[in-house]
């Protein structure tokens, strides 16, 4: 495993802890159909959450929210899109965005944004 995807993965446990702790329930992680993939589906309430997780080194030449561009929105669009005709999901739907940052004595910050579509 390559050193960025080592970190996008300690990213997404770090996610996923941070969601159960605060009362989520993790449907699927990393859950793929074609070319179209969600990083966390979670069900909080009436609502089933899909989480986009980015984890980035402090530092880096693009934050987290800079990569959630139209063309991302397209693609989460279309996975929940699928997802919910795939698991006949009658929830609310809501978009969310974790960003991980790293600092260099390995430490980790969390950020939490909600409907970030």
């Amino acid at each position: 495993m390559s050193r960025t995807a080592e970190i996008g993965a300690r990213g997404e446990d770090i996610a996923t802890e941070w969601l159960r702790e605060q009362g989520y329930y993790i449907v699927e992680r990393n859950w793929r159909v074609g070319r179209y993939e969600m990083d966390i589906i979670a069900e909080h309430y009436d609502t089933l959450h899909f989480v986009e997780v980015k984890t980035r080194r402090k530092g880096g030449w693009q934050s987290a929210y800079d990569s959630i561009d139209e063309q991302k929105t397209r693609s989460l669009r279309r996975a929940a899109m699928a997802y919910r005709s795939m698991h006949r999901i009658r929830h609310n739907i809501q978009f969310d965005l974790i960003a991980i940052t790293v600092y260099d004595d390995n430490s980790t910050s969390l950020e939490y944004v909600e409907n970030i579509i």
